[in-house]
Formats: C-alpha cells, structure tokens, sequence
C-alpha cells in the first residue's frame, strides 16, 4: 500500500529537522481511497521489521517500511478511531521486544501551565519543567520539557537511545518555546540530555537540563532523573518553630563552611565526606560550638571545584559531590531535629560558559544578555542573566522557592548583589550601557530582587534572605513598600573591613586608626546587618584571621580573641567562616581539609573553647540579640579614648534595665584602675574576660566582678574601678540580686 506520509515529511523525520514530530508519527486519522482509516507512524532505525501490537485483544499488524532509514508505517483501513497499542521491532539479528510508542501519547503540559510560563509566573516551574517520572493511561516513564524557543528541534538523548538525537525529537507547543514529550519506559537513574538543533545556522549542541534534580559527579554532565518527592521528613518540631528562631530579635551565630574541604578523607584518597558524614559529624560540632545556623556555600551543581560552587550550572541539583538529594534532604533533616537552621549560598548574578549549561542555549543568547556590556562579568569570565526577560526570571525565582520548598532550607544568601545593582559594576567608561533614564542603576535585577524577596516572605514566612552587598545601596534590608529590596538582613561588609584594617596595624600605631572602630556605628542601624568573617577574607594572598594579627605569638591569639569580643558584643548578627575559630595559620584551601592537628596545641584548643563559649554567652543574653537593628540596644560609653586605644559601650535588651557593659583594649599595655560609667548602682559581674587563663590569656582580670560607686563618670551616674587586660575585652552585667 501507497504510504499515506509525504516524502518530504518523511525526509524531515529520517533528518531530524521536523518541528512536531507528533505531526507525523504517532497514531492519525487518514484518507485512503476516499475512505477514513487510521495509520500508524514511527521511526525505528535499530529495527529490521516492526509490527503494530493492539493493547486489547493483542492482534499483530506488519508496518510497512517506507524509507531505509527506518520510517515505518501501518494502515487500519475502516478504521476512524484511535486505539491503544505498542510496537514490537525485530533487528538484523532476529532479536525482538516491545516497546510503547511515545508518540501516541498526548501533550503532557496545560495550557494554563505555558500562560503562567509566558508570563513568568509560574513559580512551580519545577514541577513542569525537566523529567519527572509519571504514569499515562496506565504506562510508567518519564516526562520531558524545555524552554528552547530559538530552537528548530530538540530531542531528548540518553543512553536509552544510544544518544541518537532522531529518536526522540519533542513537540513544540505553539508559540511558548517549551518543548515536551513522554517516553514511556523510561526509570530512575536514566542519563539524558538535551539536544538542540537551532534555527541559527547548523548550531548543534546537547545541553544538560537546566531543571535537573540531580546531575552525573563531574566531570561527566549528563543529567539524571530523579525523584525528589519520596523522602519523609522528620522535622516538624523545628518548622513550627523557624519563624521565632530566625526572627530579628532572636541569636543568630552563623557558621559559614565549604562542605568539600571542612574535613577530608585523608585515608580514603583525600575524598570528601558524604552528606551523611556531614550530619554525624559536622552537626555535632556546630552544636558544641554553639553556633545556630550552618551556612553552606553553593552546594548547587557546578562543574569546577575552584569556583567552590560559585559558579552553577544545576540551580534545582544539590552536588552529587557529596551524595544523592535525598542524602541533602537528611543532612538538613539532621540539622533541624539538633535545632540548627541551614542557609544556603544562592548564585543569581551569573553563570559560567560551560558548554553544556545555560550558555548560548538555543543558539541564541536565551538566559544571557546579547550585548557583553550588559552580559558578561569580565572579572568573572561568566555571563549575566537577563533579568528583563520573564522566562529567566521565573526560572531563578522558581529555583530560589524550590530549595525552601523541597529542602526545607531557612535563608538563601545571595551573592555579588552588587554586581546584580550596578550596570557599571567593575566596569571602564565605554564598556557599560546606561538604563532607559541614562542611569547606572540594573533596573530589571532591581525589580528581580524586589519580587524575589517578596515571595520568598509570601511562601516561606520565617525564611531568611541575606544581602552580600558591598556598596551604599540604601534599603537593602528594608520592605519593598517601602523602597526597600526586601532582605531580611545585609553583610556589613564596611565594618568587616575596617575592622580588619585596623588590627592588622600595630597597636602603637593604632590610635591614629580609632575611626575605623568607631564609624560603624554611625550607620549601623540603617539596615539589618550581619557582622561577617567570610570565606572571602582568608584567600588569594589576603590571609588568615590569626595570622592578619600583628605582634608575637601571644599577642596574635589576643588579637585574635580580641577580636572575635568585638564582634560578638557590636550590634547584628554573626557570621564566622569555618577554620578561624581553631587559629587556622593557613590561609583557607578549597582542595584539602582544615588543619584540625591544631588542636593538639593549648593556644588553638583554648581559641576553640573561646569560640564556643562566647557563642553561649551570645546567645543566652538578651542583650546581646534582641536590639540588633535600633539605637535602642546600643550606648556609648566612650569612644573618645583613641591616645589609650580603647573604646567602651553598653548593649541593652528589650528590657532597657537589662544591659551588658563592655569595655576593649586594644593595646598590650594593662589598664589598672580604669573607670568606666554605668547607669546603676550594684554589683557588676564579670561575665566575660578574654584574657582569661582558661582561653590562654593572661589571667588579668576583676576576680569575678566590682561594686559600682557613686561616682558620675562619662556621663553615667555610677562608675565601675576595673582592670582592662592586655590586647583583650571585658564585660559587665548588673545582678541585681
């Protein structure tokens, strides 16, 4: 029988060029003779012969092979509807099996599904987009789709079809550029791919799926499908309770770590711990410690180690670096059930070359900018997001819910904020396009991190989201109603420089550096900061915490110590990067683990147990916590001492009567007889000393407290006699009983 596909349908199938597929194989309604029939369609290129298989009664029909690559075709005369089937081929050898024909299926997205994607609101684009393992009338496999609007075809390729790209060619669904298909069949653990044909030229490129759950351990980058939605959380307890423990007032000590080089397998090859391993023994640790919140850096899919996950490629796949999504979903599990909130590193301002990930997608600039002054970091090597565009905006908003959503995770800090704000971002005259106004202001990222911060509080009320801005961008931390960018809280990055410009001097000289102590407060409650120690500031030449501290041996660890008081006891929350609190000497080394050997010497185990307890006094006074963000939790003593190097304050609860009086030295020369203003009468005890013997001080100090005297001093009432040790902070605490 004549075939009712015409020879240039079948040359676009046998090529790989068709854009709907579905068009032409399948099962369809025909004409033959002037008579309605059905025919049966498909391309089988490993078969010799093929028949068509009816589900329901099982009878057999021979397909005709219409062209030698491979195009197959069956006619049902008088027949007019469509019926269930499979096909069974035969190869060249004699070997035979069935299989279901994807091409009989029918399309798998809703229309309201591409409007919401049209119109870059569907924030559970996840749940559409990518492979997820399904059931359609009856037969198991997997759905497939993409956003590709650019392309001339694309296929899904795996090793189920020998990663043949005219096997599986998808649909398109009209003018959204997503493409679909089901592949029945189709299991767990299957490779796949992307391949994309463009309309731009003879563009050919496999791509891995921008939506992937989990992604093959580079350097392979195939993606793998995967289902995310069968692991049973333990958690509840900490849910009911996140929005009061990540809430404004409430102690927040973060513990920043890089899960591949916290602690390596040195007897393994230098491997690093698994998910698991993590959760037996980092989440122990950080309990002793004290700290409240893990913030990992990216654990998102990315093809370079060095980049130290900087760099995503898998915005929705947790590393397979360290094990499987549900081995994550369990080191979070374990976080929560210990009462430790986990934060995560969130990369939205760019994304690297790679070949295989979001670049040059469709053979067009999809996610990317066009132009290199708009979208490329040439500090970086990566490209920008166009932000402007509702397809790559809601593929990063959706990607920042699905973490809280399937990961139950507590913050998402963003990174390079201000790269994301400036259009001139590190950038010469001439290699920067203004805005519509002639500014210099990103006005579609600005809107991006509005709207970002905006769901995020909408859906996950109790998250965090935390601001790496360097600049005097106002409001980062404040509502969006208000002209805010709507973080939750913003890195003060200005006091985290000052503060270590100024104890990288020495102490003789730096009474001519007391402003850099000082100016923070100036500003320090015109957002929600956080007070961090970051990754950043231990690598590429910069050194580590203990050795940017001047002096000798001793007076490094003072120094150090000194230091971390000064944190602790300045207005916002804390953030310290893994290795400073044991003295790490080196700086911090992507590829290989934290010198825990340290900790067989006295000065690095006693910098440890300072660590720990000044994270127990942090958090059990409310003094410390509650009045973060407002002049309210926060009064001078005395900032004026810059000949001594020496500054004191108060820091106040919400209950105002409740207060702490601290007071610093930040030279090595002893202050006996140093009088410092309170505002009550009473007993002061010492409730912390940093110089203390038991963190390898020297052991100078107020014998656990002083009576206040009636003495005016500094503009307070009643005045404390105190000793102020050596390169070291001291704090006061009324007892009333």
């Amino acid at each position: 029988m004549k075939s009712t596909t015409t020879k240039k349908q079948i040359n676009l199938i046998v090529n790989s060029e068709h854009w709907d597929p579905f068009e032409v194989l399948g099962i369809h309604p025909v004409t033959v003779n002037g008579g309605k029939s059905i025919a049966v369609r498909a391309f089988l290129p490993e078969a010799a012969e093929a028949w068509v298989v009816e589900k329901k009664g099982g009878k057999s029909h021979a397909m005709q092979q219409v062209a030698a690559e491979g195009f197959f075709e069956a006619v049902f005369p008088d027949r007019d509807q469509p019926f269930p089937y499979c096909l069974r081929l035969e190869n060249a050898e004699g070997h035979s099996w069935e299989l279901e024909d994807p091409y009989r299926f029918p399309p798998v997205l809703s229309d309201f599904d591409l409007h919401l994607m049209g119109e870059g609101s569907h924030y559970k684009k996840y749940e559409k987009l990518g492979a997820h393992l399904c059931e359609k009338e009856g037969v198991k496999g997997v759905s497939f789709a993409v956003w590709a609007p650019n392309a001339k075809r694309v296929s899904v390729v795996g090793d189920f079809n020998r990663w043949d790209g005219r096997r599986h060619p998808m649909r398109i669904r009209g003018l959204t550029g997503v493409w679909e298909i089901f592949i029945p069949g189709l299991v767990e653990g299957e490779k796949y791919k992307f391949e994309i044909k463009s309309k731009n030229g003879d563009y050919l490129v496999e791509k891995s799926d921008p939506y992937a759950f989990y992604a093959e351990m580079r350097p392979k980058t195939a993606s793998l499908v995967h289902d995310i939605n069968r692991y049973q959380w333990n958690d509840d307890q900490w849910m009911n309770e996140r929005e009061r423990r990540n809430a404004l007032d409430a102690p927040v000590a973060i513990y920043e770590m890089h899960p591949g080089s916290w602690r390596r397998k040195a007897e393994e090859g230098n491997r690093f711990l698994t998910y698991h391993e993590l959760a037996d023994e980092l989440i122990p640790y950080v309990k002793e410690m004290g700290f409240t919140h893990i913030e990992l850096m990216p654990v998102t899919e990315h093809p370079f180690d060095g980049s130290w996950g900087y760099q995503t490629v898998g915005y929705y796949a947790p590393t397979s670096r360290f094990g499987t999504p549900e081995d994550f979903m369990y080191f979070v599990d374990r976080c929560h059930q210990e009462g430790i909130g986990v934060l995560l590193d969130w990369v939205p301002a760019h994304f690297p070359k790679d070949g295989h990930g979001l670049s040059y997608f469709d053979g067009t600039h999809l996610y990317e900018h066009e132009d290199p002054r708009l979208g490329e970091h040439q500090d970086w090597g990566t490209l920008i997001y166009n932000f402007g565009r509702n397809e790559v905006s809601n593929f990063l908003l959706a990607s920042a819910l699905f973490w809280l959503d399937k990961y139950h995770l507590d913050g998402l800090r963003v990174d390079a904020v201000a790269s994301m704000l400036y259009l001139d971002y590190s950038r010469k005259e001439g290699e920067w396009l203004p805005n519509r106004y002639g500014g210099r202001e990103n006005l579609e990222a600005i809107d991006f991190l509005k709207r970002f911060n905006e769901l995020i509080h909408q859906y996950h009320p109790g998250v965090m989201t935390c601001a790496e801005e360097s600049t005097s961008w106002g409001g980062v931390s404040r509502p969006t109603y208000t002209g805010g960018l709507g973080f939750s809280m913003k890195w003060n990055m200005g006091w985290m420089h000052d503060t270590l410009e100024y104890f990288s001097k020495d102490p003789i000289h730096r009474r001519y550096h007391h402003g850099n102590l000082t100016f923070s407060l100036l500003y320090a409650f015109t957002e929600n900061f956080i007070l961090p120690f970051s990754h950043d500031e231990v690598v590429h030449g910069k050194r580590s915490l203990l050795d940017k501290m001047p002096g000798d041996f001793w007076q490094r660890f003072a120094n150090m110590r000194l230091l971390l008081a000064f944190m602790y006891g300045h207005p916002g929350k804390k953030l310290l990067f893994m290795g400073a609190e044991i003295g790490q000497w080196k700086e911090w080394n992507f590829d290989g683990s934290l010198d825990w050997h340290l900790l067989q010497w006295e000065p690095h185990h006693k910098l440890q147990k300072f660590v720990a307890d000044l994270n127990k006094f942090y958090q059990g006074e409310p003094s410390l916590h509650q009045v973060d963000f407002d002049w309210h939790g926060f009064e001078w003593i005395d900032f004026h001492d810059a000949d001594n190097s020496s500054i004191a304050f108060l820091r106040r609860a919400k209950d105002p009567a409740d207060h702490i009086a601290f007071a610093f030295n930040f030279t090595p020369v002893p202050r006996t007889g140093y009088r410092l203003g309170v505002p009550e009468g009473g007993f002061y005890q010492e409730v912390l000393n940093s110089d203390s013997e038991v963190y390898y001080g020297s052991n100078m100090g107020n014998s656990g407290g002083v009576m206040a005297e009636p003495t005016p001093w500094q503009g307070k009432p009643f005045s404390i006699n105190i000793v102020l040790p050596p390169l070291a902070a001291v704090a006061f605490k009324l007892r009333r009983e």
